[in-house]
């Protein structure tokens, strides 16, 4: 009884109060290895119990399987209790996540970028606060869209909370051509937006599976375009950019036509916060994460584990660090 009272009383100076094991040490009469050994017997024994009182329904342990397969600074993996149900409401409670975490990392000293997607936007809906700060438009307007999931009024809503500038980019993602491209490129206010490319800090975006319903490139081209682009090995899009299953940036001639960011400005923005989520696209986040570009991934339980089997399958290869 005595040696669990003592037990007790040191795991409170520890844990509770903050001090050292070396005050402990001198405090008791004892060695800092005897403290130290008190308190992982006290642990083993169930005289202490660790309990992790998560701000958001998280899989730490998912997360960090994650962070350390693929390099990444942090990973946010949906419980898998909570990943369950329709496609929805997993978008929701990603986006909500998304939310979280900017709200809590973006300072007055930033230059945020936003891709389209559906994520994306629920992300912004959720915002109710941050600081003052430019958002950047990553790419153009994809066609067919309802007018309030479009990019630019994402883009728009985002600077009306932080009170930053926006710049949006008016002109449709895909374009016929390398020459309208061109053209559009050079107008006064898309140049504009272009031109904050290299000065962004953050970057929110989606990734994109390369098949049907899973990215909204794919989706907006030609079956002979998606079938040529698909013969070069594309596996993931991320902001109107390809990728192969070892994360390489692909050169196709989709490049010419649409108005995005580059792969090469995207790989340089320090901290990119990529959302993928749903079991079709775990290929795909496998792939975008080889490329070194993601510093912060948010997932799904169900995703998380496909993903971390295919890290197992293929041992990474080292990549240049992001942002450089």
């Amino acid at each position: 009884m005595a040696e669990a009272v003592r037990a007790a009383s040191i795991a409170r100076r520890y844990y509770l109060q903050g001090a050292t094991k070396l005050e402990i040490a001198e405090e008791f009469g004892l060695s800092r290895f005897k403290v130290a050994r008190i308190l992982d017997a006290a642990r083993e024994d169930g005289l202490i119990r660790v309990e992790f009182d998560m701000p958001a329904p998280v899989d730490p342990i998912l997360g960090d399987d994650l962070r350390a397969a693929y390099g990444l600074e942090r990973a946010l993996v949906l419980e898998r209790a909570t990943s369950r149900g329709p496609r929805t409401e997993l978008r929701r409670r990603i986006g909500a996540l998304a939310a979280r975490l900017l709200t809590e990392i973006a300072t007055d000293r930033d230059v945020i970028g936003l891709s389209w997607a559906r994520s994306v936007n629920v992300m912004t809906e959720l915002i109710d606060t941050l600081p003052r700060c430019p958002i950047v438009q990553l790419c153009g307007v994809q066609a067919g869209m309802d007018m309030r999931d479009r990019s630019v009024e994402t883009v728009s809503r985002l600077a009306g909370v932080s009170g930053g500038a926006a710049y949006p980019i008016f002109a449709p993602l895909v374009l016929p051509d390398s020459r309208t491209t061109e053209i559009l490129r050079r107008q006064p206010g898309i140049a504009e937006t272009f031109s904050q490319f290299g000065n962004l800090t953050k970057a929110v975006v989606s990734i994109g599976a390369w098949e049907a319903g899973e990215s909204t490139v794919y989706d907006a081209l030609s079956q002979a375009e998606r079938d040529a682009i698909s013969k070069r090995g594309a596996k993931a899009e991320v902001a109107a950019r390809l990728y192969d299953a070892e994360g390489n940036p692909l050169s196709t001639g989709l490049a010419h036509h649409v108005l995005a960011i580059s792969a090469e400005d995207l790989h340089r923005v320090p901290e990119v916060i990529a959302l993928g989520y749903s079991p079709p696209k775990a290929e795909a986040v496998d792939a975008v994460l080889r490329s070194g570009m993601v510093s912060t991934l948010i997932t799904d339980a169900e995703t998380a584990a496909l993903t971390l089997e295919l890290a197992t399958r293929r041992p990474l290869q080292p990549r240049p660090r992001r942002g450089q």
